[in-house]
């Protein structure tokens, strides 16, 4: 069967691109759409929209308000289906001609968190952007009502879809590369020499450092179960984080600038645990810590829960302000097997995405 396969836009990396390019390589032969591509060769071939041709492109903001339109007037094509990867209006497509007809499916990773929950977003929160979201809702939920079926990233942005798009939808897990964390990475010598240089025991917190991350809560951990701590990542939240580090804990938080993967891979195989706070639409990260045989201290709201179990892979905890809860989470997360937190990650293989999704095209085309 022939189909088509939408995405928002293009970037080199993301862990949305990582889904577009898993339904890519589950649908080969399938055409392939975006607002534009930013991402060089690395989903070649791929076809832009018309704003990819105008001084909007790459500039999300200013492109938004014409984004669905743009998406529901689509050239003419004659595919099986039509099957959208949205995180913000691409479950809008709808291309011409026959295609009018085939049935469409999506493949959400979120309704778009800065018109229907910007308290989870800042893009969201200023009085333009509420102004807008007014007149957006409305049409987003409409276009929702288009598709034959929808698939969530998780139960919990299952949830948020029953309460904003007022759709059902079905849970497939995005996929995590999961044997690469589980393999022995192949280090540099200056990367063998960072490894080196870390405590042989340690909580870890990874992941940009931008402040909805939360990774201060890493340090919070680290300083009520008396381990020290290491933050590897980059970003420009770092300055904040140094001085958090510096007046509540001196001299037992270390920076691991910029990982390469086989580094973090190292480094998380290395750490006692794992902290993840922010509340996310599902996780990737904790996966990955799994993966490396690392319990994972999961905020008990948001997606990471489904992939954390609490006393056997990690622990889920409710208050980051209180010591003694992050205590007995570590506790708790200590006492998992590496095994089970590797055996836990194989459920959300590539290998296991891949055969979900193909599943979901074929119930309902």
């Amino acid at each position: 069967m022939n189909g088509i396969i939408v995405h928002e836009w293009l970037s080199p990396a993301g862990g949305s691109e990582n889904v577009f390019e898993a339904i890519a390589k589950a649908f080969p032969y399938a055409e392939r759409w975006c607002l534009w591509n930013d991402a060089g060769d690395r989903f070649q071939p791929v076809n832009e929209t018309i704003i990819a041709h105008t001084p909007l492109r790459g500039r999300k903001a200013l492109a938004l308000p014409f984004m669905p339109s743009v998406w529901h007037n689509l050239p003419p094509r004659d595919p099986d289906w039509v099957l959208a990867s949205s995180h913000l209006f691409a479950h809008h497509a709808r291309f011409g001609g026959p295609a009018r007809q085939a049935p469409k499916l999506v493949y959400a990773h979120t309704p778009a968190r800065y018109i229907w929950t910007p308290e989870l977003d800042g893009r969201g929160d200023s009085l333009p952007a509420r102004a807008a979201s007014a007149i957006l809702k409305p049409l987003d939920r409409r276009r929702a009502q288009e598709a034959v079926a929808v698939a969530a990233n998780s139960r919990f942005i299952a949830q948020r879809i029953a309460d904003t798009w007022e759709r059902e939808a079905e849970v497939i897990y995005p996929p995590v590369a999961v044997a690469e964390f589980m393999s022995e990475p192949r280090l540099t010598a200056q990367e063998t020499d960072v490894l080196d240089s870390l405590p042989d025991a340690f909580i870890l917190g990874f992941s940009r450092f931008v402040s909805y991350k939360r990774l201060e809560a890493a340090i919070a951990t680290g300083r009520a179960a008396d381990l020290p701590v290491v933050l590897a990542g980059s970003g420009p939240d770092e300055e904040r984080l140094r001085a958090i580090a510096d007046e509540t804990y001196p001299g037992r938080v270390t920076f691991v600038h910029h990982p390469s993967t086989p580094l973090l891979t190292a480094v998380l195989q290395r750490a006692s645990a794992l902290v993840f706070a922010p509340i996310e639409d599902f996780g990737i990260i904790p996966v990955e810590a799994m993966a490396a045989g690392t319990p994972v201290l999961a905020n008990a709201i948001g997606g990471a829960v489904e992939s954390v179990i609490d006393g056997v892979t990690g622990a889920h905890v409710h208050d980051w302000e209180s010591p003694s809860e992050l205590r007995a989470a570590v506790e708790r997360a200590l006492a998992s097997s590496a095994d089970a937190c590797r055996q836990r990650a194989k459920d959300f293989g590539a290998d296991v995405f891949d055969r979900e999704i193909k599943g979901f095209v074929a119930r309902h085309t």
